[in-house]
């Protein structure tokens, strides 16, 4: 693998993080049809699946790698050097090796101690390495285990020959601040390249990679949509979109082929889209209240952060109770009709009576039932 120099990579885990999101199965054609299409947007590595699930799984892997993307394709492996065989069976070229790091997973789920801890993922990340692999080792809930204690296991993983660390705030519990002090202070006493993997369930997920970006991430971990388990992960259009225009940092990552991918995730899951999703949402680009699109009139800078087009999106205006006679005027002209102010003073009232009335949007043709019926009693 190249080092980082300029770009940060994002590594999209939509194939196994996203597919643990309950109730959600891609079958395997999906899965390479994913793959192909996270490669195409320019995905640095596709998180491909969990080998040691054999069956349908890892023929589903090896029928990635066998697709020959660009992308590098990972592994997801336990901290058992027979999860890394099946993925060394599949063809991969990477592997994230995984094993929790907190006092209450090694204690309460594993019924381990750190000492046991320390001697399997310096024996597993020895035997990945031992065979090619790239390894990227999954510190689990490492946002509850203590500094010091992190600190010692990313240098035992760093001296066994690990490529990078993969923070994880498993129950999204952190901060912005606190994930940008953590991945900080692991880069400085350690050295060790660091990947951000954000879970949501405090709806931060988001913000607490962009913030481990800040802090030297060169890594970010994504999923489509932030499927992922309970809440979700952080999601690859949002982040991607934020380090572009809210960071300003260059992506690799093709953004026009954002929506497409978006769309076929979504049909594939089985969880449709939310209608205010941001970046991808139907309503990102939707326009109702007047001084929105008066605003929009003049300079769609006004009240849109980029342009429609450059996510394949289009901008839609609603008219509605919270509409304006221009915007009114702006709709029919759509029409190729051309209101003057006082039809559309008459049509405006009749319009917010008629959506409060619905509890919703007029559609365009009760606007023009609207329309004609006053055109009618104005003897035009």
């Amino acid at each position: 693998m190249e080092s980082f120099k300029e770009k940060v990579k994002i590594v999209d885990t939509t194939l196994r993080d996203g597919e643990q999101t309950a109730g959600v199965v891609f079958s395997n054609e999906e899965k390479r049809e994913i793959a192909r299409l996270l490669d195409e947007a320019g995905v640095y590595q596709i998180e491909a699946g969990i080998p040691a699930m054999k069956g349908d799984e890892k023929k589903a892997i090896e029928d990635i790698v066998n697709d020959n993307h660009k992308a590098s394709i990972l592994g997801w492996c336990r901290a058992v050097t027979e999860d890394v065989q099946d993925a060394i069976d599949c063809g991969l070229d990477a592997v994230c090796v995984s094993i929790p790091v907190s006092d209450i997973h090694i204690e309460k789920k594993l019924g381990k101690d750190r000492a046991w801890v320390h001697e399997v993922i310096a024996r597993t990340v020895n035997f990945a390495k031992s065979h090619g692999l790239y390894v990227s080792c999954n510190a689990e809930d490492a946002s509850r285990a203590r500094m010091e204690d992190l600190i010692i296991f990313t240098r035992i993983a760093k001296n066994s020959g690990a490529d990078r660390l993969r923070f994880c705030d498993t129950l999204g519990i952190l901060s912005p601040s606190a994930t940008e002090e953590k991945i900080k202070t692991l880069i400085h006493e350690v050295g060790l390249p660091i990947e951000v993997h954000a879970h949501n369930d405090f709806g931060m997920a988001t913000a607490n990679t962009i913030a481990g970006f800040k802090a030297g991430a060169e890594f970010l971990s994504v999923t489509v949509n932030g499927l992922g388990e309970r809440a979700g992960n952080a999601a690859l259009e949002e982040v991607v979109m934020a380090l572009k225009y809210v960071e300003g940092q260059p992506v690799s990552v093709d953004i026009s082929k954002l929506r497409a991918l978006s769309n076929f995730v979504a049909k594939a899951s089985g969880r449709e889209i939310p209608v205010n999703k941001p970046i991808v949402g139907k309503n990102i680009f939707t326009h109702e209240a007047g001084i929105q699109v008066d605003g929009l009139a003049k300079d769609p800078q006004t009240y849109e952060a980029f342009h429609p087009s450059e996510i394949g999106g289009v901008r839609q205006i609603l008219i509605g109770k919270h509409s304006g006679k221009g915007a009114l005027q702006m709709k029919f002209s759509e029409f190729g009709i051309d209101l003057d102010d006082n039809l559309a003073e008459i049509l405006l009232t009749l319009v917010r009576e008629k959506a409060v009335e619905c509890k919703r949007h007029l559609f365009d043709k009760e606007l023009m039932y609207l329309y004609y019926q006053n055109m009618h009693g104005m003897g035009k």
